[in-house]
């Protein structure tokens, strides 16, 4: 592997065999991928099935609801088999793990508090496999597996390296968080996957764009001050970038920081490549040649494929309307009350209900109107409702890079010795338990990494790492705003990928460009794969309580290193 496409920023005048780093031109006219496209795709699949495997062992275990998956996976089964959410009977959870699907649902819609979209694949699971926990987890263990895959060609793509991008796959896969919650019905997982997904177009695109400017420069417009405009207005990878963050709005709304923040980036991404092609006042006049365009291309397609997310909720509109005033709706709290208040929330909320049914346009019109409606309750519920409630589990968002608080999703405790294979004492017991926590070590490795990163994104100036710095931000920042309301440790998941490729470039780093014997490369490469195997070896101490796995209490606590994960 050579360096000739590495970052412009990296700071290297030669490449590996001693020849001259190319000029940003050359560099920009250039294919990134330097191996044989069957082994940097062959090996990341390898590493992606290693993933999955590990994903569906025993999936369907235990056989219950997991937190939040009694929500979540009643949910989907209704949006998949009646369109839209309904509520359910009172012992809807004991019906279903008996295998027993109907009579369960009522004929009410239920007030959901997050998007459609993460619960429309939840539902292609339940649809193919059954409404039973491996159907209703499925979806998430591809998805989590498909995640690694993505991994692995996005730091290919912003290394250059084959074997950087499959150590970021196989650290991806080896994390607890990220494990836990591919085998569990919840929505982050899909959160993540999503804006992973697009931020990984959003890198297609810097290549694909300054690409398409080194082709141009010699054109026509090439002695424009504003450089070469016109063959770049049309982004595909921008476009494609725009549906996925759709999808993760329409998954969760905390999806809509990360898209600001890469909208942004997107934009000084474009004025840095127009500078290297001698543009004057390149932030100006890029902002106005590429930034109005990539707006549209980002921004506006993000919108109308997440309002698109909605449509089963749309074509439903008029039950939600006809049962406004139903329970599941005067349990929202109104803006300025206090918690001790009632409800005062009424019927004139929504305009539309008290309005006759349309026809054509009009009906349309009217069900957008409704679904603003819904926004505005929902606003409600997550600005106002959620302060007013509190959870063993909830953590500080300040303290999630520390693992400070994982979150219990299944536990049986008190097992007997002799019972169900139980090898305790007698005078103590066994326990099995699922627990959402982070593989410390990797986690703790990426506090110095993003440490790093924010110095070569400022120093060195290098994209990559700054790449790194504002996705993790982007997706951490914002929850401490909201520090006096539960929130839970995997929310932090949507920061992981970023973490990852922190850790991965700072790897790369510590390694060198150069594959010649050195001191700095042999010392490189033993710190480097000194922490892949800690992370390796701290992974598999955690799987009994990753997997639900019989422990005594003594091997339980060897594993719970705080009062704070208990």
């Amino acid at each position: 592997m050579t360096t000739v496409d590495r970052a412009p920023s990296e700071g290297l005048s030669t490449t590996a065999d001693g020849r001259p780093v190319p000029p940003a031109r050359e560099r920009a006219r250039r294919r990134r991928d330097l191996d044989d496209p069957l082994t940097s795709w062959g090996a990341a699949l390898g590493v992606t099935l290693l993933a999955l495997f590990l994903r569906l062992w025993h999936l369907g275990t235990p056989k219950e609801f997991e937190f939040d998956e009694t929500y979540y996976a009643k949910d989907a089964w209704s949006m998949a088999n009646h369109g839209y959410v309904r509520e359910y009977v009172e012992d809807a959870d004991k019906l279903i793990l008996d295998g027993k699907t109907s009579g369960v649902w009522t004929d009410d819609p239920s007030m959901i508090v997050h998007p459609e979209a993460g619960k429309w694949v939840i539902a292609l699971g339940e649809k193919a496999f059954g409404m039973d926990p491996f159907g209703w987890r499925v979806s998430a263990a591809v998805v989590g597996a498909l995640m690694v895959l993505v991994m692995c060609r996005l730091v290919r793509r912003l290394t250059g390296s084959t074997a950087l991008g499959c150590v970021a796959g196989l650290l991806l896969s080896l994390d607890g968080l990220h494990f836990v919650l591919s085998r569990l019905a919840l929505l982050d997982i899909f959160l993540a996957f999503f804006l992973l997904c697009a931020v990984t177009c959003l890198v297609v695109d810097r290549d694909w764009y300054r690409a398409r400017l080194a082709a141009a420069v010699d054109g026509p417009l090439a002695r424009s001050s504003w450089g070469p405009v016109r063959p770049v207005l049309l982004r595909p990878w921008l476009v494609l970038a725009g549906v996925l963050f759709g999808l993760a709005i329409g998954t969760k709304w905390t999806a809509a920081v990360p898209l600001a923040a890469f909208g942004v980036m997107v934009w000084l991404w474009s004025a840095g490549a127009r500078r290297s092609f001698g543009v004057r006042w390149p932030l100006l006049r890029s902002a106005v040649a590429d930034g109005l365009p990539a707006f549209a291309q980002l921004v506006l397609v993000a919108f109308v494929v997440y309002v698109g997310t909605w449509t089963g909720w749309l074509v439903h509109a008029g039950e939600y309307e006809e049962h406004l005033s139903s329970t599941q709706y005067t349990r929202f709290v109104a803006e300025g009350a206090t918690c001790d208040d009632e409800p005062t929330l009424g019927d004139d909320r929504w305009p539309t209900a008290s309005q006759p049914d349309a026809t054509g346009p009009g009906e349309v019109v009217q069900s957008l109107r409704s679904l603003w409606s819904y926004h505005q309750d929902l606003f409600t519920f997550h600005t106002h409702f959620l302060n007013c409630s509190d959870h063993p589990y909830r953590s500080q968002p300040a303290g999630w890079l520390l693992l400070n608080r994982p979150v219990g999703v299944a536990a049986h405790t008190d097992i007997a010795p002799g019972t169900d294979g139980c090898q305790a004492p007698s005078d103590s017991t066994c326990l099995r338990q699922v627990l959402l926590l982070g593989t410390p070590m990797l986690w703790w490795g990426g506090i110095l990494a993003l440490l790093y990163a924010v110095v070569r994104w400022v120093g060195a100036r290098d994209w990559r790492f700054g790449f790194a710095v504002v996705g993790t931000a982007s997706t951490w920042l914002p929850w401490l705003r909201y520090d006096d309301r539960p929130i839970f440790l995997f929310y932090a998941v949507a920061m992981l990928p970023f973490i990852v490729v922190a850790i991965t470039l700072t790897m790369g780093r510590l390694i060198g460009p150069s594959r010649l014997p050195s001191s700095r490369r042999t010392a490189g490469v033993v710190v480097a794969g000194s922490f892949f195997v800690l992370v390796l070896v701290n992974f598999a101490w955690f799987w009994p309580i990753y997997t639900n796995e019989l422990l005594t209490r003594g091997e339980w606590l060897d594993r719970i290193w705080f009062k704070r994960w208990i």
